[in-house]
């Protein structure tokens, strides 16, 4: 079950200015989709553009998704018991992705309900939030093997959490962007069953208003590593990267602990890891 919010931010809908993506890549003979794909799924160190939907598809029960499910860009939104759009939790998602599943090329409207669940590993390869619902996504395997991928795309307008880690093993976030939210990963901070988890994020833009990168609970030996995150509009360094938090499985607001940021156990980076834009 999801952790409930440690700390909600404004839901801003202004519109907020974005880097595009040039590739130089009309000599090779690629074609119009192949760009892009690739400026979508680019780890150059710029965010791409958010991209434009091919058409629109209502949600009125969750999908599940067993193998691979190629969106093919088309724009989901939740409709009927899907198309509250509140802050509710224990909401169902949009789609439901069984072991080993993968989700790839969707944007996600809103109404988002609660996103997408991964009942175990899984991979999310250019999925995209335009409004986040309850949670973007929620990771919720049971074995500590768990791998859970996130490839490129990217979130914005999520009143607090976008990635929601409740269950074990490892997370895996590459090539995302985020904009616009309250944390862009947490670690459950109160569900009745805790693991160890570890979250590796590599190659992020974040882009302001954001309360926290990441937080971990520090007491079940959870472990953030983070490299080539790269802050935008944020120029009194207010977006904390690393907080630790000290977990428990009562329902009770977990308690944080200072300061946050690096401490070369459970928050592992450098100050050369993150950089301000």
């Amino acid at each position: 079950m999801t952790a409930p919010a440690e700390q909600r931010v404004r839901h801003r809908r202004s519109a907020t200015k974005r880097r595009a993506v040039i590739a130089a890549v009309s000599a090779f003979g690629i074609t119009g989709a192949a760009i892009v794909t690739t400026s979508m799924l680019s780890t150059a160190g710029a965010a791409s553009s958010w991209p434009t939907d091919k058409g629109k598809t209502p949600v009125s029960k969750t999908i599940p998704v067993s193998g691979v499910r190629d969106g093919g860009m088309k724009m989901f939104y939740g409709t009927g018991a899907l198309g509250g759009g509140s802050q509710d939790e224990g909401q169902d998602p949009l789609f439901e992705l069984a072991d080993g599943a993968v989700l790839k090329n969707v944007i996600i409207g809103t109404p988002a309900a609660d996103g997408v669940h991964c009942k175990g590993s899984c991979t999310l390869q250019n999925v995209w939030w335009t409004d986040v619902g309850e949670d973007a996504a929620s990771f919720k395997g049971k074995s500590s093997s768990a791998v859970y991928k996130v490839i490129g795309g990217g979130a914005k307008n999520a009143d607090d959490k976008v990635l929601q880690f409740n269950g074990a093993g490892t997370l895996n976030v590459s090539g995302f962007q985020v904009e616009n939210a309250g944390k862009l990963v947490r670690s459950c901070g109160n569900c009745k069953t805790q693991h160890k988890r570890t979250i590796v994020l590599s190659d992020i833009d974040v882009t302001a208003p954001l309360n926290s990168i990441v937080g971990i609970n520090a007491n079940y030996g959870d472990t953030a590593t983070l490299s080539k995150i790269r802050i935008h509009g944020d120029g009194k360094k207010k977006i904390k990267t690393c907080v630790r938090f000290e977990g428990n499985n009562t329902g009770k607001e977990p308690k944080e602990l200072t300061p946050p940021g690096p401490d070369g156990k459970s928050c592992k980076f450098k100050a050369s890891d993150i950089s301000y834009q």
